[in-house]
């Protein structure tokens, strides 16, 4: 009788390279969280939209840099993100998320049958890149390998309006120890693509943000004696933006669940792609 076959857990992955991960990932065989996942790459997540919305959303991820920043689009129709490295976006990321006119109806781990013609794909870097390289100096993340992901809030900080999109900024919490803020702030910092140092440090309701253990999205986490919460812009900024402007089908990557590229995570230049030919 046949082996039953053992699917990978977080911890057998912790030091498998992105192309490998993904490939992982795009045969079924691991649907779970990415942060701390793939150290040294970028982690992106991905917005869907179909063409009519492209323009407009790409002109709100420029006006709105530290929450959207934008590192690759797709031709129009296209699935692959080839600046991104070997990547087709309808397979490659753990989980879908899929959205009719704003409200989303059901999660999935691919996207073949739902793929059209006129949707044009949009990654943008994500937090969870830098995590892995927090955990590697020695910051304590306590949701890292628990299936948990991390705690967004909504804030008062108004985004730039491009057409139907706009709202207030999305932020991401981690607790930091009081004696190693500095330190992450400067080791974030080295990531501009993945939203880079952190935009509000301590008090929560300075900006908008009442109750740190009722996110808006994700996982509530305690803020422990000796740690202090610190807020990063998070690109679910773009996705709240995406519900407000409620197309008629939009697809996002799960929360958690990010696209890995071959991106060196700390590269200061944005890789190439051809805005005119994606949104033509």
């Amino acid at each position: 009788m046949a082996r039953p076959i053992t699917l990978p857990i977080y911890e057998d992955l912790r030091m498998v390279d992105a192309g490998r991960l993904r490939r992982l990932v795009r045969m079924g065989a691991y649907e779970g969280h990415t942060g701390g996942l793939a150290r040294g790459k970028l982690q992106a997540n991905v917005v869907i939209v179909p063409r009519s919305f492209a323009a407009d959303f790409y002109q709100f991820c420029v006006r709105n840099p530290k929450p959207c920043p934008l590192v690759g689009v797709s031709r129009a129709g296209s699935p692959f993100l080839t600046a991104l490295g070997d990547i087709d976006i309808r397979t490659d990321a753990p989980q879908y998320s899929i959205y009719h006119f704003g409200e989303m109806i059901r999660q999935t781990t691919d996207i073949i049958d739902l793929w059209r013609d006129d949707f044009a794909a949009f990654a943008l870097g994500s937090s969870l890149t830098v995590e892995a390289a927090l955990v590697e100096r020695g910051v304590k993340l306590r949701r890292i390998g628990r299936g948990k992901t991390a705690p967004k809030f909504r804030t008062k900080i108004e985004t730039s309006q491009v057409g139907p999109f706009g709202g207030e900024m999305v932020v991401s919490m981690r607790p930091i120890r009081h004696s190693e803020v500095d330190k992450v702030r400067v080791l974030t910092a080295r990531f501009p693509h993945a939203h880079g140092s952190p935009i509000h440090v301590r008090e929560p309701t300075t900006v908008g943000i009442r109750n740190l253990m009722a996110p808006d999205w994700g996982d509530a986490v305690e803020v422990l004696d000796g740690e202090i919460p610190v807020f990063w812009a998070s690109s679910l900024t773009a996705q709240d933006a995406l519900a407000r402007a409620e197309p008629a089908i939009s697809i996002t990557v799960s929360s958690g669940h990010m696209l890995i590229t071959d991106v060196d995570a700390r590269a200061l230049s944005r890789p190439n792609f051809e805005l005119g030919a994606s949104l033509q």
